[in-house]
């Protein structure tokens, strides 16, 4: 397949670009600047200049593909942007208007597919009971841009198109965010709030980009992209920290949730995420079947990149 992808230098785009180049397919994929397009082409991509607002300029781009994955985000970088409402504002026009602009594009173009990533921990506190795709969504004012990129794919299948959202679990992978978790583990304090027996769904990044190459087969729809057994937060930490070598931390008082809400709050959910629909449509399986299996990969991969 021709596939064109957004957000190809990305922490899911960089692991995927290679996967594909692997399985055969032409990858086009969009990069910013000279250093991010040398990134793509060393990887075996075709890089191109463009931006994700322009989709005249993106239809004419995407001419002649198979399939677009839009994996465009700006997350924030680190635990404490995160809690800064202002830190999403490009996230939130990347996800509300360069995701119509992506589809717009791939409909002039009369591209067939479009895969746009998503995000699951948006659903409402599930307690200790599986949340499958039907279950309710209750973003967080800081991520509502999540449901207009998937009204976006909805107005692609709405034209005859197939299109994929892919709710994504929690990542975790060697980066700066788990380096900031190591931190506050390190001081005695989960860096997960909320109740320690409530449920957390992650996924390795790892994972994530393997499922982006297996969206390329899965009917219209949207799929939730976790590992298979969830833990309860408590146990996660727990075992980060055993992994890491250091104690089991005390919980973060409940107050300071409270008063921080936002991320917070949707951070303390306690999301048991079913993966099934998507491994039933895709084949597709995890690495890692649940986060405390990855640990010494992962710590391995941070120890190295320092």
């Amino acid at each position: 397949m021709r596939v064109f992808v957004t957000g190809a230098t990305g922490v899911i785009g960089t692991r995927a670009v290679p996967l594909l180049v692997r399985d055969g397919h032409q990858v086009t994929a969009i990069g910013r600047s000279v250093e991010k397009r040398a990134r793509i082409e060393a990887a075996g991509g075709t890089a191109i200049a463009a931006s994700l607002f322009d989709s005249p300029g993106l239809a004419r781009a995407m001419n002649g593909h198979d399939a677009v994955l839009n994996l465009a985000t700006s997350i924030p970088s680190s635990s404490l942007k995160m809690m800064l409402p202002g830190s999403w504002k490009e996230n939130d026009r990347i996800r509300r208007d360069g995701s119509a602009a992506v589809v717009s594009a791939a409909l002039d173009a009369g591209v067939p597919r479009v895969v746009q990533e998503s995000f699951a921990p948006m659903y409402a506190d599930g307690g200790d009971g599986w949340l499958d795709e039907t279950a309710p969504v209750q973003p967080a004012s800081y991520n509502r841009s999540t449901l207009d990129a998937e009204h976006s794919v909805e107005r692609f299948v709405g034209s005859g198109g197939t299109g994929v959202t892919l709710r994504f679990a929690a990542f975790y992978g060697p980066d700066r965010l788990l380096r900031d978790m190591l931190d506050v583990i390190r001081k005695g304090w989960s860096p997960l709030p909320g109740d320690p027996r409530a449920y957390v769904t992650s996924l390795a990044q790892d994972d994530a980009a393997s499922a982006v190459v297996a969206a390329l087969t899965v009917p219209s729809g949207t799929y939730n992209v976790a590992e298979n057994e969830p833990m309860r937060r408590g146990e996660w930490v727990a075992s980060l920290a055993h992994a890491a070598g250091y104690k089991a931390p005390r919980p973060l008082p409940r107050w300071l949730t409270r008063m921080i809400g936002g991320p917070m709050e949707l951070l303390s959910r306690s999301l048991r995420i079913s993966n099934r629909k998507f491994r039933e449509a895709s084949g597709w399986e995890p690495r890692y079947p649940r986060a405390d299996q990855a640990w010494n990969v992962v710590l391995a991969e941070l120890r190295h990149a320092a």
